[in-house]
């Protein structure tokens, strides 16, 4: 029965009848298990396509990290590495099976593993001790999964700034966050600012004013329930029309993963914005946050990282609160400033964004705030901090091994 079973499983994956949220894991098994890589540092992903957005928006800091250490992408789905493959730039296998990975690092010069989420499967990588484990995730915010007890499980966490490290160490137990976090900046505003710059250089200051409205997904219920498509999307997205407001969307990529109430709101909000015609846009299917940024002069957003990117353009923003009771931001200056609204009152959204227009009050604070959570802005320094920073890193973990085993030699003294 067993054997059955895992032949089942082998033609569902082969027949491509995988659901859409689990990797398919058809690797390149056989023809890895004598290869020797020559890499350095692998990128270990184990999402199918649906996820892709957390690791794409590390492409252009991991090129530059792969010009310095030779990088090299590990993954568990086949349609993953097809994109993956085709847009990266970088190296690119495919390994289903825990062993497989452990023998690549065994035999080669595999020394530093980057994580860019949470993923369960993470730990089958984790458990390998000749590498020294980072989790980058894809995006600071105030959220509490950015200080998810999960971040304890890497060796260090990388960081946009100081704001994420005052976070964990406020919500964290047993966790030096001085010691283990270790802050780089955000390359990828370094990559926005300069787009958003041309884009809205080239945009002029004519034209309708615009509101950015993006949420984040629905999350699991609790703790990381912070979209409001459901419960704020239609009435924002109403008043900001109503208004006089062209209304650009941007949901997130995995809206409606696990509801069906998202997905059928979100279904909605696209229908709004194109019955909208030239005052609606919808900015899904790959489109830059830069874009869209440069395309409005007000966010509205959920609690997420695109709160703590658009900070960096100076312009101001609106938080839109969680219905969830459970799903509470962490405290931040970032939070204590910009305004909020909660879903009984988005239908009045328009107003809020015609005072802020009007007086942007907390403009200076929010100006003062942003190398707090993003480090330096500078074009290329961030990248430069955290290709350094994995130098270090790997750098500290031959350090202590030699130190290790010079303390058990026989003949030293304790």
């Amino acid at each position: 029965m067993g054997r059955a079973r895992t032949m089942l499983a082998r033609l569902t994956r082969r027949l491509g009848l995988v659901p859409s949220g689990t990797a398919d894991r058809i690797g390149e098994d056989a023809s890895l298990a004598t290869t020797v890589l020559p890499h350095e540092a692998m990128v270990f992903f184990a999402d199918p396509p649906g996820s892709l957005y957390q690791l794409e928006q590390w492409y252009e800091p991991l090129r530059a990290l792969d010009r310095e250490m030779r990088t090299v992408v590990v993954l568990r789905d086949s349609r993953t590495a097809r994109h993956v493959r085709a847009t990266s730039g970088l190296d690119v296998v495919v390994a289903a099976e825990p062993s497989t990975v452990e023998g690549l690092v065994l035999r080669g010069r595999l020394r530093l593993a980057i994580y860019v989420n949470h993923h369960p499967d993470n730990f089958t990588n984790l458990r390998l001790p000749q590498l020294v484990h980072v989790s980058l995730m894809h995006g600071d915010s105030d959220k509490q999964v950015t200080v998810s007890n999960q971040t304890k499980a890497y060796d260090f966490s990388f960081v946009a700034g100081q704001a994420a490290v005052d976070r964990m160490a406020a919500s964290s137990v047993f966790f030096d966050a001085t010691a283990r976090c270790v802050p780089i900046g955000r390359p990828q505003v370094d990559e926005q600012l300069a787009r958003v710059a041309a884009l809205r250089e080239a945009r002029g200051i004519a034209g309708r004013p615009t509101v950015l409205y993006a949420p984040t997904w629905e999350g699991t219920p609790g703790q990381s329930a912070y979209g409001t498509v459901v419960s704020h999307g239609e009435a924002v997205v109403r008043s900001l029309l109503g208004a006089g407001y062209r209304v650009v969307y941007r949901p997130h990529p995995l809206t409606g993963v696990h509801s069906r109430a998202y997905r059928d709101a979100d279904a909605r909000l696209r229908a709004l914005v194109r019955e909208a015609g030239g005052r609606g846009r919808l900015d899904v299917d790959g489109v830059p946050l830069a874009d869209s940024f440069a395309a409005a002069d007000v966010l509205v957003c959920d609690v997420s990282g695109v709160a703590i990117d658009w900070l960096a353009t100076g312009g101001p923003m609106v938080f839109l609160r969680p219905a969830s009771p459970e799903a509470r931001p962490a405290t931040s200056p970032l939070t204590d400033v910009v305004p909020w609204v909660d879903a009984a009152d988005a239908g009045s959204l328009a107003a809020l964004v015609d005072e802020i227009r009007a007086d942007d009050a907390t403009a200076a604070e929010r100006e003062r705030m942003v190398e707090h959570y993003l480090g330096d802005t500078t074009q290329g320094a961030a990248t430069a901090r955290f290709v350094a920073a994995c130098r270090e890193v790997v750098r500290r973990y031959d350090a202590a091994v030699v130190e290790r085993a010079a303390s058990r030699s026989p003949g030293v003294n304790a």
